[in-house]
């Protein structure tokens, strides 16, 4: 058969061959970059709510704990979300007549709830319990983060499973003193100081028998807690049930 193609025609069919697989892989690697983009997983994106809830000004400025609003967060899988009746123990007697207030107090005199939008949603075949979480030492603001800066709440973290495990593995660098885990301003024992966290720890050990050093000050805590070692950790049936 005689050659359809001359021989200089082989340079630009191998540059055609390379061309389009680099484009094929740069396609894929493009939508596995979106696809774990923050937009993708709604990171640092707050959602329209129906009252525009300010943590920074409740938790902050007035210093409002927690479990105020998310009052089963100690004693229950799900921290719980406020109802009418809880924006309205403060909010009988103060701003009783501001306009964005008005769907607080039509729940309230309805006896419905807040039609509020959940931020933090796992998938349905994820199993997360709040309150082993925070009776072993991990403050709200490691998987939340500083949400007392938050105007608007926004997911904070990817809640990719990787994420997750990076804990899972590695308790020891995100378990902090339980004196500090509903601090708004302790995000996790990896970005304290470490005498202020060595100070807040000293309750949970016997007289003489805190380690000096603060990475064996959380190793310690780990083992007082009794938390399982990454092996267990890590087995699929601890988070899928």
């Amino acid at each position: 058969m005689a050659q359809i193609f001359p021989r200089n025609s082989n340079p630009f069919s191998r540059l055609g061959i390379a061309f389009v697989a680099f484009t094929v892989l740069g396609i894929i690697g493009l939508i596995y970059a979106v696809y774990r983009s923050p937009y993708m997983n709604h990171v640092g994106i707050p959602p329209e709510q129906p009252v525009p809830f300010s943590h920074k000004h409740h938790v902050q400025q007035l210093g409002i704990d927690c479990r105020f609003c998310h009052s089963t967060v100690e004693n229950s899988s799900f921290a719980g979300i406020p109802s009418a009746k809880t924006c309205m123990t403060c909010h009988s007697q103060m701003w009783t007549n501001a306009q964005v207030l008005e769907p607080v107090r039509e729940a309230f005199r309805t006896n419905q709830p807040i039609p509020w939008v959940r931020v933090h949603e796992l998938p349905k075949f994820v199993y997360f319990n709040h309150s082993i979480h925070i009776a072993k030492g991990v403050a709200c603001t490691t998987c939340h983060g500083p949400v007392d800066h938050m105007e608007m709440i926004a997911q904070h973290s990817t809640l990719w499973m990787s994420w997750c495990l990076q804990c899972h593995r590695h308790p020891e660098k995100f378990v902090g003193a339980k004196a500090a885990v509903f601090q708004s301003d302790w995000l996790d024992a990896r970005t304290q100081d470490l005498n202020r966290h060595i100070d807040l720890a000293k309750a949970e050990f016997p007289a003489g028998e805190m380690p000096s050093d603060p990475a064996e000050i959380r190793k310690a805590l780990v083992k007082n807690r009794k938390i399982p070692n990454a092996m267990t950790m890590t087995e699929c049936y601890v988070c899928h049930r």
